[in-house]
């Protein structure tokens, strides 16, 4: 069997759920099909629990006739000569219970992430009873499946355990000509309480159910051809990538690239299924695979961006002796504080490391200021350049240093992943410097080389640059 995933943006009408009932239908293996809400749904969702929180029980109450009304018409359309009973009943019944959670929300004044979870599980649980009508389907309700703990907004599967309700649950369906429809992103604790996964959770549920089930396939149904090279908004000339690692997709899920939820590669990582990421308006065009062992031998596969991140520098009190204890402290407020940093780079006199502009900081600067003296650099962006033979090929930092030349970077972090180069450059400058190196390092690497040959690296007069190399 395979499992095959569509995202909101594949499902936004009738149209879009059309397609994927074909593409479905077209299947020459027996598909766990995976749905997301339909495009706009979990974000109208939380706009109407907000309202009802904060008291406003008419606003909460339109949002949640609009919203049904749009599902109803998506199921006009599929129907013309009308939708099955069992499919307006069910419209109905989700339609009541977002109503009586507004309700609830409205009457207590309260958004407790427990709520959250129930109304945002909704959209799921819409877009797929009507495809699986669509399609004569089975319909599987993923809470009796994907069991999590009860951390809602973002809960952790329990995997022994969803791997045997999967095995109950879900394989006895599928057969030839046998498609079962279940959601992404929502799961249930074992006393039944609904959970989600975090957003874009809809793809890590995707290769969890994989996983658990030994999928030949875990297809990632989206609006783009695949990987690109790079973001074609930034860089036009960005390519389609045939083949990544997994390693690889997963640097470049977690410096940014938007196709694949940073998560949904460790489930099929390590069952050893491949994932491909297609194009549900083009399924023949390009797509990308995704396996444990590329062979392609590129040095350099696609670049990145995050941001906008904080840069921090502590400034030591007393450089070199007490580095050792300003270490262990700067890492314990990590800790404390529950900060994820995503690049960090010593000195005999400093310390900097990035963090995400949308954490609180406060405290942790506080605890800082007893180290030494701190600064912040803020609106800056993280430019990654990500190739699993990156490490082993001669000149390729020479070349980044040469696309660079012309761009202020702030901070370096080499070698402490063997496939992934990062630069620090203000917010401003990410996209010309992604361009650059873009140039230089995939459209015309040979150019790159020559150049890097010369010598036409950059000096940064008259600045220290902090640089991580292991």
């Amino acid at each position: 069997m395979i499992v095959m995933k569509f995202g909101g943006s594949s499902l936004a009408d009738a149209d879009r759920m059309r397609e994927a009932a074909a593409l479905v239908a077209a299947s020459p293996l027996p598909p766990l099909v995976v749905l997301s809400a339909t495009a706009g749904t979990t974000d109208a969702l939380f706009q109407a629990a907000h309202c009802a929180g904060r008291g406003d029980l008419e606003a909460a109450l339109e949002g949640q006739r609009d919203l049904l009304d749009r599902h109803r018409g998506i199921a006009r359309e599929l129907f013309p000569q009308g939708a099955p009973a069992a499919l307006e009943q069910a419209l109905a019944e989700l339609g009541g219970e977002l109503e009586l959670l507004l309700r609830g929300m409205a009457r207590l004044g309260e958004l407790s992430p427990r709520s959250m979870d129930a109304i945002a599980s909704i959209g799921e649980r819409l877009s797929t009873r009507i495809l699986a009508a669509r399609m004569g389907a089975a319909w599987v309700d993923a809470r009796a499946v994907l069991r999590t703990d009860d951390g809602f907004g973002r809960a952790r599967p329990r995997l022994r355990e969803l791997k045997a309700l999967a095995r109950k649950h879900l394989a006895p369906l599928l057969g030839p000509g046998l498609p079962v429809v279940t959601q992404g992103y929502i799961g249930a604790t074992a006393d039944g309480h609904t959970t989600t996964l975090g957003r874009g959770g809809s793809d890590y549920s995707a290769a969890l159910f994989g996983a658990a089930l030994g999928a030949a396939d875990i297809q990632i149904w989206t609006d783009v051809e695949g990987v690109l090279t790079c973001d074609p908004r930034v860089v036009p000339q960005a390519m389609p990538i045939a083949e990544l690692s997994f390693r690889e997709a997963a640097e470049l899920a977690a410096f940014g690239a938007k196709v694949l939820h940073p998560a949904t590669i460790q489930p099929a990582m390590a069952a050893g299924i491949p994932v491909t990421v297609r194009s549900a308006r083009r399924p023949q065009g390009h797509f990308t695979i995704i396996t444990a062992e590329p062979r392609t031998g590129r040095p350099i596969t696609a670049l990145a961006q995050r941001g906008p991140v904080s840069l921090v520098t502590l400034h030591l009190d007393r450089p070199g002796k007490d580095i050792h204890q300003a270490m262990a402290g700067l890492f314990q407020a990590f800790s404390r504080h529950r900060l994820d940093v995503d690049l960090i780079a010593t000195a005999e006199a400093s310390v900097s490391f990035t963090v995400d502009a949308g954490a609180a900081m406060e405290p942790l600067l506080r605890d800082l200021a007893g180290l030494g003296a701190v600064t912040v650099a803020r609106d800056r962006a993280i430019v990654a350049v990500v190739g699993e033979r990156l490490r082993l090929t001669p000149g390729v930092t020479s070349r980044c240093f040469g696309a660079l030349e012309a761009i202020n970077v702030e901070l370096i972090s080499a070698g402490a992943n063997e496939i992934n180069m990062s630069f620090v450059v203000r917010r401003e400058d990410a996209g010309a410097a992604l361009r650059s190196l873009h140039g230089a390092l995939i459209e015309n690497p040979a150019r790159g080389r020559d150049r890097a040959a010369k010598g036409a690296l950059p000096s940064w007069p008259g600045r220290t640059v902090p640089v991580h190399v292991c």
